[in-house]
């Protein structure tokens, strides 16, 4: 990797990131990492520093909301009409399956890398907040050519549209200030890293 950037300035916050979009709010592994919540600022080299502020504050305000379980079960699991599915093969597939061809080609990058991804009884790999976490592995590996690969073409082809939904998400302000985070996040580290990121038709 050509670019001056630290290993744990680019894996933190995907580790972190990660974990916020893959776990219940109620989770143990969440509740240990509100304290790093807090201190995400001073994990990257934000150019917009301050937006990133600004949403991690709506995001620590909202911690505490009782109806914060509720609404990642609404936006992460399906519990009713998902306004923004966090896989990747929903929108470059075009049935939006779960386990479309998407897939099972990330399925041999991760198999070519040494990968393994934990999930559950058929659960999908590409689940965005599972990506974020492989992205952390193979950089904290110093796999940065697959880091590279794993960034164009696998996450940026469809993320951008998930987090543009995501923040458009009437029921959760958490939700919404977690998506624009990675978005300044991921658009940071590809133009860092300046990766050319492959058109791909999406279907949602």
């Amino acid at each position: 990797m050509s670019q001056p950037l630290d290993i744990n300035s680019i894996n933190l916050p995907a580790r972190l990131l990660g974990a916020f979009f893959y776990y219940s709010p109620e989770s143990e592994t969440l509740i240990q990492l509100q304290a790093a919540l807090n201190e995400i600022e001073s994990l990257f080299s934000w150019r917009d520093f301050q937006q990133v502020i600004n949403q991690r504050n709506i995001m620590i305000d909202n911690l505490t909301d009782t109806e914060l379980a509720y609404q990642y079960s609404v936006l992460f699991e399906g519990q009713g009409t998902m306004t923004a599915p966090p896989w990747g093969s929903v929108y470059l597939d075009k049935e939006n399956l779960l386990m479309g061809e998407s897939v099972a080609r990330y399925r041999q990058f991760l198999a070519e890398n040494n990968i393994v991804i934990q999930t559950g009884i058929n659960e999908p790999e590409d689940q965005f907040g599972l990506m974020l976490m492989a992205l952390a592995l193979l950089i904290e590996a110093e796999q940065f050519t697959a880091a590279k690969t794993l960034l164009s073409e696998h996450i940026m082809i469809w993320a951008p549209r998930y987090l543009a939904l995501l923040s458009e998400n009437e029921i959760s302000p958490f939700y919404r200030a977690l998506a624009a985070i990675a978005e300044s996040y991921l658009n940071q580290l590809v133009a860092q890293l300046q990766l050319t990121i492959p058109f791909h038709y999406l279907y949602k």
